[in-house]
């Protein structure tokens, strides 16, 4: 019974760590990718993600309607890392279940199909730059309209 209880906190032990693991990789992996040019055509040369996302939310200020803005981010904080995962399963298997059920999408990865387990997270953070630009940074004709990119200068250090 012993050796039952001491495998049984084992394996306990081996779940928790693993999970820790996972938690703390995907935070430094999401720190160090934000903090890297984006990959989206459109975005200013050099723009971080993080620096688009603080640039979107003092655009989301000067919105009117006030909800508008704030209801364009909500959305992608609530629907972004869904979507995210959706169009980075549909990009990597174009002919499986998922993909069937989905609407054709621009954001949705092309050229990825079949990739390697160790290719996914950079597919799916390009994924996630791809619709945050979609959904706040291209230029609307109706709806929310906010104000474009603005470009940060980047200072040199000597």
């Amino acid at each position: 019974m012993k050796v039952i209880g001491m495998l049984l906190n084992f394996i306990g032990v081996v779940i928790k760590g693993t999970v820790i693991l996972a938690i703390c990789s995907s935070i430094l992996f999401v720190a160090y990718k934000g903090n890297q040019p984006m990959d989206v055509p459109q975005a200013p040369k050099g723009m971080t993600y993080f620096e688009f996302m603080s640039d979107r939310i003092d655009a989301a200020k000067t919105v009117k309607p006030s909800q508008c803005g704030w209801g364009m981010i909500l959305s992608l904080a609530a629907l972004g890392p869904i979507y995210s995962a959706v169009y980075t399963e549909v990009g990597i298997h174009p002919d499986g279940f998922i993909a069937r059920g989905t609407a054709s999408d621009p954001d949705i990865p092309k050229g990825v199909a079949g990739a390697e387990w160790y290719e996914v997270p950079g597919i799916w953070w390009n994924t996630v730059e791809r619709l945050s630009w979609t959904m706040l940074g291209k230029p609307a004709t109706y709806g929310c309209k906010f104000r474009p990119v603005q470009t940060f200068d980047l200072i040199e250090i000597q």
